[in-house]
């Protein structure tokens, strides 16, 4: 759900744009940068404090349909 959320957020932004995802959800380590790696962006940064994780991203140019 993380990373549906995300993609769906993305929408609003821009190709370069930074953005913090928190997730208690931990698939999200593994469906983020999927998701990133489908959509032509990246993962800066996973960071994992007291269970919740914050992944920093940057996004791609395309969002697939």
């Amino acid at each position: 759900v993380p990373s549906l959320k995300l993609r769906k957020a993305m929408e609003a932004y821009g190709a370069g744009q930074r953005m913090t995802l928190l997730a208690t959800d931990p698939m999200a380590r593994i469906d983020v940068p999927f998701l990133m790696q489908e959509t032509g962006g990246r993962v800066v940064e996973i960071v994992e404090e007291a269970g919740v994780l914050r992944l920093t991203v940057e996004t791609g140019g395309a969002l697939p349909g």
